[in-house]
């Protein structure tokens, strides 16, 4: 989160935000926050999360455009979070800050069970890839005029944003993988709306080993397969065989998906552009939010250890031959 919206944000603010939703600012609970400040408060004995984001960050149309799309997924059968209306009837309510801009209030279902650590099973790579597929299927459907932007737009824009010039030549390999990316082709079938952030982090298993899905927040139009890019790169960023692993989660993930959407197999072999996209935001977003030569954060740590050597390489984030599990499409 940048420093000025921090200095910005204060009680008044949060306040002003707890009873438009018609909760006591008392009974707000601060959780862990990274680019909007993030509450939790109780209703009428359920739980609510609160999002304050910023005018700055993410406008008004834009954050309509992701809590309606959320509510036409979960409409559907889609186990996400569902955004509530305020006391006012609106789904954003908007807070002066001041300065000219504006707090962005949104209230989402908080939703049930908790995170997927230590509980994933062949089963649980199923269920995931069911729920992402689901919302696939209704992507593929969905004729609200747009309000989210292109995976390519500057809201998105990351790695020139945030690189220093000593990184030029990521910067050039960034430029790369877009221009790749660029030349493959746009259909209902494979591009519409999508999550693009639906990593372990932003889903809790219930007591069911039922998934849903919340954090919509970086939504936009990308291909489909983007989806399933991030889901893997993420599942496998911790694990010291990559490979290994992605033999082991993709066929049961890749089941569950197929079962509920219809994609052509060849997509799969595109995961690895979107990785390396993926993988170089991250390494921009790193060395804003930490001093990259002294991060005490274990998984960045970790994350960082020569990655810059791995991607002046060219090197994949997984060395894997995804072409082998387009039979799990067909």
């Amino acid at each position: 989160m940048e420093q000025f919206i921090k200095d910005r944000f204060n009680d008044a603010i949060l306040h002003e935000a707890a009873q438009r939703y018609g909760v006591e600012p008392a009974a707000v609970k601060m959780l862990d926050s990274f680019e909007s400040f993030i509450f939790e408060f109780p209703r009428d004995g359920k739980e609510y999360i609160l999002r304050i984001g910023h005018s700055h960050r993410r406008n008004q149309t834009l954050i309509e455009g992701e809590t309606e799309w959320i509510n036409y997924l979960a409409a559907g059968g889609v186990s996400a979070a569902q955004a509530i209306q305020s006391l006012n009837h609106k789904l954003v309510e908007p807070i002066a800050d001041g300065h000219g801009g504006d707090f962005l209030a949104v209230a989402f279902v908080k939703a049930a069970g908790g995170p997927p650590r230590g509980r994933w099973t062949p089963q649980l790579y199923q269920t995931y890839g069911e729920t992402i597929g689901r919302m696939h299927t209704l992507t593929k459907a969905y004729t609200a005029p747009p309000k989210r932007p292109h995976w390519d737009d500057p809201v998105f824009e990351f790695v020139n944003s945030f690189l220093p010039e000593s990184e030029n030549e990521i910067k050039q390999k960034y430029q790369e993988v877009c221009d790749y990316v660029r030349t493959l082709p746009k259909d209902s079938q494979s591009y519409g709306l999508t999550h693009q952030d639906a990593h372990g982090g932003n889903l809790f298993v219930d007591e069911a080993g039922r998934i849903t899905l919340f954090d919509f927040d970086d939504c936009g139009y990308n291909w489909l397969v983007n989806d399933i890019a991030m889901v893997l790169f993420y599942m496998a960023s911790a694990q010291e065989d990559k490979a290994a692993f992605a033999a082991e989660f993709m066929p049961h993930f890749l089941r569950g998906y197929a079962s509920q959407c219809s994609l052509e197999p060849k997509w799969l072999r595109e995961v690895p552009a979107f990785m390396k996209i993926r993988e170089l935001e991250l390494y921009a977003v790193i060395h804003r939010d930490f001093d990259v030569e002294n991060i005490d954060n274990d998984w960045i740590a970790n994350f960082m250890r020569g990655r810059r050597e791995r991607i002046l390489a060219g090197l994949p984030f997984i060395e894997f031959d995804f072409a082998t599990l387009e039979p799990l499409l067909a």
